[in-house]
């Protein structure tokens, strides 16, 4: 354990479940380290996750951003391809796109196509989908409204999904951030969470959830006070 690490366990009781703002008040007064951290959220849902029905995915626009650029790639043609230029994608294309990814570019952040260009990039998904970067319509990266989705990956826009043990991680900003801004961008996250709620999930949905920064240890979060306190 190093002395960075014992210095954050120091300002918080690990076993106690804290009020979110409290919880991120603590992160901000943790020792500084040489660059802006991510805050990272983290849920464990009450979802069988054997159960395809019971998967979780999706995406949100934060609304006060993530704190770093995005790099934006669309395959994408004809006046849907001028769309996204307009909207400040990077790189655009269609053939010519399709055939540097082959080659095994993947110098980008989110990869955004048209309908009719999946029949081009969906063989490409052994290569994409281990790397989060296949486009999905569940995460509105396979839409015809190309700019628009351009516009909301550039603002800050996250995409989540459950891993095998029903948990979900999604960044929420920098800790240079103001809390109430880190609040606001948690709020979106828990609401697009509440709307993904499986309908075939039974019981209490959202079991747990802790806070952390890149190089902290997890904060817990009290649960039973989310409901009452995201508004």
């Amino acid at each position: 354990m190093s002395k960075l690490y014992e210095k954050q366990l120091a300002l918080f009781d690990r076993q106690r479940r804290y009020p979110l703002d409290e919880a991120f008040e603590i992160l901000k007064s943790m020792p500084a380290t040489k660059f802006d951290q991510t805050v990272e959220v983290a849920f464990k849902l009450g979802i069988d996750a054997k159960k395809s029905d019971q998967s979780v995915r999706g995406a949100v626009p934060l609304p006060k951003g993530t704190g770093k650029s995005v790099r934006i790639a669309v395959v994408a043609s004809g006046s849907q391809a001028d769309e996204a230029k307009a909207a400040g994608a990077e790189f655009v294309g269609s053939e010519d796109l399709v055939d540097k990814l082959k080659s095994g570019w993947i110098d980008f952040d989110v990869l955004i196509a048209t309908p009719d260009a999946m029949k081009m990039v969906r063989p490409l998904g052994k290569v994409l989908g281990p790397r989060g970067l296949m486009p999905n319509p569940k995460t509105g990266t396979v839409t015809d409204a190309v700019g628009n989705a351009v516009r909301e990956a550039k603002a800050g826009r996250v995409e989540f999904r459950t891993d095998r043990g029903g948990c979900i991680h999604a960044p929420i900003g920098k800790l240079s951030f103001a809390s109430a801004d880190l609040r606001v961008n948690f709020d979106a996250v828990y609401f697009a969470l509440s709307k993904a709620k499986p309908t075939n999930a039974k019981g209490t949905y959202f079991v747990s959830c802790t806070v952390s920064a890149t190089m902290s240890p997890g904060i817990r979060i009290d649960v039973t006070q989310l409901a009452r306190q995201v508004s």
